[in-house]
Parts: C-alpha cells; sequence; structure tokens
C-alpha cells in the first residue's frame, strides 16, 4: 500500500538512555547523518516517552536528552536538512499510539522479543508502557507517514508489527491510509559487538568500561580500548568466510569498516595475513580519527543546553506541521466529531 500517495520519507529514533557509544554511532548516528544526502525527507527524534516505560531520574532525562540531541549534531546531522527532536514535544505520537493500542492485539504484543527479555520473570511488575510500546513505535512512524525507517536487528520485530497496525487500521476503516513501511538494515556495523565478548552486544550497562568506546571518550581513552580488545592468536585472514568461528576478529573487522565506509570483503583485502599486533593500531588510529572529533564537539554542545533547547524546540514545530494534519485525517476516518477542527 505504499503507492504513489506516499512520498518517500524516513523517520527514525533512538531512547535518550546516556552514554552513547560505537554502536550507536555506526548502527544509528552515522547512518542517519549519510541520509541527509539522499534528497528524501529525514525526521530523526529523541524517543523521551518510550524512555519511561522504566523508571528515570529526571535529571538524567533531561541531561540524556541533550546529550542525544548533541551526538545527532556532532555526528553530521544538519538541523536544517533533518528534523530533530524529542518525541514528548510532538503531542501527535502519544494521541495516535492510543489509536494504535485500540487496533493491536494483545497476543501481538506478547509475542514481543523485547517485551519478553525485558519483562523476564517480573511480567506483573512491569509497566503497561513496557508491554504496549511497540504501538508507540508504530505511532512514531505511521503519525509522518514514513516510508522508510532506518533500524537495527533488534527492533525489525517492532517494526514488522507496525506494518501489522498499518494494514488492520487499512483494512478495518477501508482506507489507503497508512503506509507499509520498510526497514532499512545495511551497512558493515550494523550490529557493533562487545570489545571483551564478541557474541555480545557493545552496552552501555556492561559493567567493564573497557567493552566499549563511548562517543564522550578522549583520543587516549579509544586508544587504550582498540590496544585491549579481545582477540585470538590467529592473523586475519585473507577473506570474511575465514571469520567465521571467530567473534571478535569479525567484529574489529566490521568496526574498521564501519568506520571507514568500506565493505568487510574490501578490509580483508587489504588487511588479510596481518596480525592483530598490526591491525589494532590502524584500527585505533582510525577510531580516534572519526570519533574524537564527534567527541569534542559534543562536549562544546553541551556548554550551550538553552541552544540544544532551542533546536528540539524548532524540530518540534516542523514536526508536528507533518504529524498534525494526518493525525485529524485519522481522527476523521474513524469517526470522531470535529476531528478536522482538531
Amino acid at each position: 500500500m505504499t503507492g504513489p500517495s506516499h512520498s518517500p520519507r524516513v523517520f527514525s529514533g533512538i531512547q535518550p538512555s546516556g552514554n552513547l557509544q560505537l554502536g550507536n554511532y555506526l548502527g544509528a548516528l552515522k547512518r542517519f547523518a549519510d541520509a541527509q544526502s539522499s534528497g528524501t525527507p529525514t525526521l530523526y527524534c529523541m524517543v523521551d516517552l518510550h524512555a519511561i516505560t522504566v523508571w528515570q531520574d529526571p535529571a538524567d532525562l533531561r541531561r540524556a536528552t541533550r546529550e542525544l540531541c548533541a551526538g545527532f549534531i556532532a555526528s553530521g546531522l544538519d538541523p536544517e536538512k533533518s528534523i530533530l527532536f524529542n518525541q514528548s514535544q510532538v503531542p501527535e505520537h502519544a494521541q495516535l499510539a492510543w489509536v494504535f493500542n485500540c487496533v493491536a492485539r494483545m497476543g501481538w504484543m506478547g509475542r514481543m522479543t523485547q517485551w519478553k527479555d525485558k519483562a523476564g520473570k517480573n511480567a506483573e511488575n512491569a509497566s503497561l508502557g513496557l508491554f504496549a510500546y511497540p504501538a508507540l513505535m508504530a505511532a512514531d512512524i505511521l503519525v509522518y507517514h514514513a516510508t522508510h525507517v532506518p533500524v537495527g536487528e533488534d527492533q525489525k520485530q517492532h517494526l514488522e508489527l507496525a506494518r501489522d497496525i498499518a494494514a488492520k487500521f487499512n483494512h478495518d476503516y477501508g482506507a489507503d491510509f497508512f503506509p507499509l513501511p520498510e526497514p532499512v538494515i545495511e551497512g558493515a556495523a550494523t550490529r557493533v559487538m562487545s570489545l571483551r565478548d564478541g557474541t555480545k552486544k557493545m552496552s552501555k550497562s556492561d559493567p567493564s568500561d573497557m567493552s566499549r568506546i563511548n562517543l564522550t571518550d578522549d583520543a587516549d581513552a579509544i586508544a587504550k580500548k582498540i590496544r585491549k580488545a579481545k582477540t585470538d592468536p590467529e592473523p586475519l585472514p585473507a577473506t570474511l568466510e575465514g571469520l567465521d568461528g571467530r567473534p571478535e576478529a569479525r567484529n574489529l573487522v566490521n568496526i574498521y569498516a564501519g568506520l571507514a565506509g568500506l565493505a568487510p570483503a574490501d578490509v580483508m583485502t587489504q588487511m588479510g595475513g596481518k596480525s592483530f599486533a598490526e591491525f589494532k593500531p590502524a584500527l585505533a588510529e582510525l577510531a580516534v580519527d572519526r570519533l574524537a572529533p564527534i567527541s569534542a564537539e559534543m562536549a562544546r554542545l553541551m556548554q550551550d543546553p538553552a541552544e540544544i533547547d532551542r533546536v528540539l524546540a524548532r524540530g518540534a514545530e516542523r514536526a508536528r506541521e507533518i504529524a498534525a494534519p494526518i493525525l485529524r485525517q485519522t481522527y476523521d476516518i474513524i469517526g470522531m466529531v470535529g476531528a478536522q477542527e482538531v
């Protein structure tokens, strides 16, 4: 149903949970910045409503939201080219989410892998928001009639649910209204793994700071973490197939490829046969070259929180110019009296 009536539009969001790291940069921020040159309208959101599905310290949430915005800008996103905003300043997200709560089925939500993982054995004590947040994610996307959504593999199931919600709404009301958004999962390092364990995703929650490269790390810290990253004793192979069963080696190759803008196979062509004593310094130099300027720019931006707030407020105004008419049309389709005056 993503036909001529739905012009291409890109939307994606990140939770402001603090401590941006290399996985966020390669898996999201860098991809977002690269997409600006495509000519397709782009909206990127700090999804603070999603963040409160678990309790957040208010001061930490404000700081993390501003830090995420600083990370977006420092990574190359231009607020004049892309719409940057935080979710809570655009009430249409929550309003459409209620409609989608009434479209989605309990069984759909209960099958979400992340719900099972996050709630675990304590599902009775989890918030209703944590259970229902995939419907809010669908609203985040569809309130802009977004057609393409850059996501990581771990969010693909939620995007499939957004498509199901859009399709059911369209079917229930006999309207070809919402597009069926397509996931955009691409790049060499859309899933960056821990520097201490190549089988685990790089995460801010890992107790070891050496497991990750934070976007706030300085050049010395970045180089040190690369030098001490876990590897195996074998040299790099000449082909990607030679990385099978070598998760730490594959992770470092993928990181190099992501930072250099190369395909992993091209990295193997350049680096195959080298020992890690040779490869790690090259990776460290590349990582410092790419990431240290981002760290410095984030620090500069965070010195002026009022300017970040102005960027977010202006972004929210621009986002509402798109979202408000779509919500009004949604209300009209489902029979809300006075919907066109909302």
